[in-house]
Formats: structure tokens, sequence, C-alpha cells
């Protein structure tokens, strides 16, 4: 048996008396039946944020609400997108030389953990190729330095408007994007890095980390933005460590973190839980 048909409406606007009145009324008019509603008024911005699930009527398709609705969207300055929940988000997902985080992803996504749709795995070294065949995924080898950073960007957005790709993960790529492709693609590219920052910068954070004799490690999911690892914050974990624990210990740790840590921000985005508030996101559970 088939599950029923369930659309997602996600919607930001300024804050005012009858939003969920009008948008409620508007899918019950169109024979929708509301599954789930979640909603959030920012006090200090004055915006509102919403996000329901519907059974919609068999007559009405993501185009024809979307064309529906845009009246309503426009009375009230709303930034508002239909989606099919059972679609699958396409992504492409970039890695280096640390495969926890791609490993991770790939094994959800096998049993239907995620609801992303992996078209391609990029990497600026080849140690994943063989990860990548074997699980029937394209494999790009994207080597980065100075000289070629312009052309192989050039290259990655012909790519990503090839398979119309919504969303870059970056599991662990250790290559910085240029201030115009993150601004390219708002709330579209998201990071995973150790939560020491800005206090252990370098290649070897785990290692200052435990000479400094911290307690806790930890790991921020968040979208790519031009100021570098500054975007907005999706999900934060941590796990308590102690002194009588090595540096690799640590290191193993802070990997278990960011494997979740990514795989949530991942999942959340995906299932249109993520919506951006300036500098922050408001995730609804």
């Amino acid at each position: 048996m088939t599950a029923a048909a369930a659309f997602i409406l996600t919607l930001a606007c300024p804050d005012r008396i009858g939003i969920v009145a009008r948008v409620s009324g508007f899918l019950a008019d169109h024979g929708c039946n509301i599954l789930e509603s979640a909603q959030y008024g920012d006090a200090i911005n004055g915006r509102f944020f919403y996000r329901t699930v519907f059974a919609p009527s068999s007559a009405e398709t993501i185009a024809s609400l979307t064309k529906t609705f845009a009246p309503v969207a426009q009375a009230f300055g709303m930034d508002a997108h239909f989606y099919d929940r059972a679609a699958k988000v396409p992504a492409i997902l970039m890695v280096s030389r640390f495969g926890h985080c791609l490993n991770d992803l790939l094994y959800r996504c096998q049993f239907g953990g995620l609801a992303i749709d992996v078209r391609a795995i990029v990497s600026n070294h080849e140690d994943f190729r063989p990860l990548a065949g074997a699980a029937g995924i394209a494999f790009e080898y994207r080597p980065v330095n100075a000289a070629n950073k312009p052309a192989q960007e050039e290259k990655l957005s012909a790519l990503i408007a090839k398979n119309n790709i919504e969303l870059l993960v970056l599991a662990r790529y250790m290559q910085v994007l240029s201030p115009a492709f993150c601004a390219a693609m708002p709330g579209r590219i998201i990071n995973i890095h150790h939560s020491f920052l800005p206090s252990f910068k370098g290649a070897r954070p785990y290692h200052s980390a435990h000479e400094r004799g911290v307690k806790l490690i930890g790991a921020t999911a968040h979208y790519v933005t031009a100021d570098l690892d500054e975007g907005p914050i999706i999900e934060q974990q941590v796990e308590r460590v102690h002194h009588g624990m090595s540096a690799g210990d640590f290191i193993a740790v802070g990997r278990d973190v960011e494997a979740v840590t990514l795989a949530r921000a991942v999942k959340w985005h995906a299932e249109r839980r993520v919506l951006l508030n300036g500098k922050r996101t408001i995730v609804f559970s």
C-alpha cells in the first residue's frame, strides 16, 4: 500500500493578525486536510514563521497550489513555498580526506533515513572514489589550488545546474568556497565543523583541545555564507571528555559528534524544517 500524498507549506513574513487563519482557510477551501502545524513569531524583528504538512485533495498539485496561493502570499508579504513531502532533495556531497561524515550520510540514505538524492560526490582528493562507486554515485575529482580555484568553482556550478541540485553538503570538505559562490546559494550549503572555533583553529584542533584539558567535545552544523564559519547555525551537539583520554580519543569522539550533527542538519533541511531568520535559523521539530 502506498502512503497517502502529503505536501508541505513553509512561509516567512512580517507578523500580523490573521496569518494562520488565512492560510488554514485557504487550505480548507482547496480540500486540504492539515496533518501537522508549527509556527513562531520573533518578537525581536517582528517576523512570523510557519510550517504545515497537509493532505491535498486529488485535484491539487504543487503547481496549482502555488499559483492560487500567490495572492495570499502577496497580500501578507510572504516568502512561501509548497513541497511534496515524498520528493527527495537533489544533493551533492563534498569531501576531502576525512570520510566519517560522508560514510554516515551515505549509510543513512541507504536505509531511507535521509530524504536526499545524492547525485554526485565531489572531492579534491581521490580517496573516496571506490566508496562512491560502491554506492553507485558519480564521483567528481576536482583538485583545488589558488590558480585553478575559480575554474573549479565554475565547473561545480555547472554540475549543480546540470543535476538540478538544491543542496550542497560539505561533509568535511577542507576548501573554502569563494564569497561569490556562497552568495549564489543562500541557505543551500551546509557545513560541519568542530565547535572549538575560534579558540582552537588550525589543522590539529583536537590536539590543542587535549593540551588545554577541555571537558566538552562539540560540533556545529550551519549554512555557509561569505563569512567563514559564521553562517546561521542549524544544529549543535556536545559530548563529555576527561583527563584520562588521549588526543586520539578526542578525535574519535569528535568524529562521532560531527557525523551525527551534520546528519541531523541535513535531515531537517530535507524535511523543510529549517527557515532562515537573518543570521539565525528557525528549526521546527
